[in-house]
């Protein structure tokens, strides 16, 4: 995931360059400047039935019948808590925690039953009202110093069935349902409750974008950039915030750049910089759901042909390998650039000075082309959206 790099980020890299290892100065800036080591542990819970465990799968990208989704139906799915690992994002785990208040996990000892402690945030679902349990349940994690949302879910089901009344108003319908649930959960002892409509079948609708900024406003530290990049593109707000946080990594790319042109051997400057846009690239499609596994499951979840989905993307980068030959054919048509690049590789020939002076330029190329190439995946990116929005 994306984090701010600055001139310490690259110490690995120069310091291979600096033992002429030119295997591991490559190999080293192919890794992905961003944040594995990040483990983000989200508790999904509530009542049985409330629609947990479709939500888990929307939260992934997945439809419920795929392979790896959680299982749903009409009766308790969780028996016990269920680990979920997100597709792009194996250190983010959505947990399916099981309903509150059976026998098997009754409401006075839930949390301890389930371990809280593992968790960074939990999401409360209902599918009507929120009820006593809920609100033990919020109290609890609230008095441990950790974050809970309220969920209302299935609000599609809701409106459908409010559609059959000739006075019909989803606006007023909405309003509705959700003074009825912050009205019940003050009644039963919550301040200032919020509540968020949510749909698992149509996140582009109703309170989920809410959902997404609120978490965001939370900033739960570092974790807030694993959060933004788990959120689909499903307005082009979310969009506008993932192109900025990826924007802030390019001048650790750049450094890695600059560091293969300051050590003067054959081949190392190219190689690196070869190195360095395949995976700033990579990384940058990957992060924005671009890549050809996502697609198809944005195809899968939506009903949009996976054709259509392609013919939205003009960059040439998205549902493709990334290649070094790729990304030379791009770079060719990135006129502002070209100059730069021709002046890097003279420079390198200078005696004394030429050396600075090339590293310099290399660091220069590389951050113009990379957030060149940023515009044109994050501009793929909005048009994918509205395809899918249509």
């Amino acid at each position: 995931m994306a984090v701010q790099t600055d001139c310490k980020s690259v110490t690995k890299e120069i310091k291979a360059l600096q033992l002429h290892d030119k295997p591991s100065a490559v190999g080293i800036v192919k890794e992905p400047l961003g944040m594995d080591g990040i483990r983000l542990n989200i508790a999904i819970t509530g009542e049985s039935g409330s629609g947990k465990s479709t939500f888990v799968n929307a939260f992934r990208g997945l439809c419920d019948d795929d392979e790896g989704a959680a299982p749903t139906g009409l009766t308790e799915s969780s028996m016990d808590p269920m680990p979920y690992f997100h597709p792009n994002y194996p250190n983010v785990t959505l947990w399916d925690l099981p309903g509150i208040g059976t026998l098997k996990y009754p409401a006075d000892t839930y949390l301890k039953d389930v371990k809280f402690e593992k968790y960074d945030f939990f999401i409360i679902m209902s599918d009507t009202r929120f009820r006593e349990n809920d609100v033990k349940l919020a109290r609890e994690i609230q008095r441990m110093k950790k974050k809970f949302y309220f969920v209302r879910s299935k609000i599609d089901n809701d409106l459908r069935a409010e559609r059959r009344n000739r006075d019909f108003s989803e606006e007023r319908t909405l309003t509705k349902i959700r003074d009825d649930c912050v009205k019940g959960l003050r009644g039963l002892g919550v301040e200032s409750p919020q509540v968020f409509l949510v749909s698992s079948f149509e996140l582009h609708l109703y309170d989920f974008s809410l959902l997404q900024q609120t978490l965001d406003k939370e900033r739960l530290k570092i974790k807030r950039e694993t959060l933004l990049f788990l959120f689909p593109n499903i307005n082009p707000e979310i969009i506008r915030k993932k192109k900025k946080t990826l924007k802030s990594t390019i001048i650790g790319y750049a450094f890695g750049s600059a560091a293969g042109a300051a050590v003067p051997l054959p081949g190392l400057s190219v190689a690196v910089d070869a190195a360095v846009l395949v995976g700033a690239v990579t990384h940058f499609v990957h992060e924005f759901g671009l890549d050809i596994p996502s697609l198809k499951r944005l195809s899968a979840r939506t009903g949009v042909h996976y054709d259509d989905l392609q013919a939205a993307i003009v960059s040439q980068l998205a549902a493709v390998e990334i290649t070094a030959e790729l990304l030379l054919k791009v770079v060719a048509q990135l006129g502002s650039v070209a100059a730069l690049i021709a002046a890097e590789e003279v420079s390198r020939f200078i005696p004394f000075i030429g050396i600075p002076v090339s590293a310099g330029l290399s660091f220069t190329t590389t951050y113009k082309i990379l957030i060149l190439i940023l515009d044109k995946i994050a501009e793929d990116a909005q048009r994918v959206s509205e395809r899918v929005l249509v």
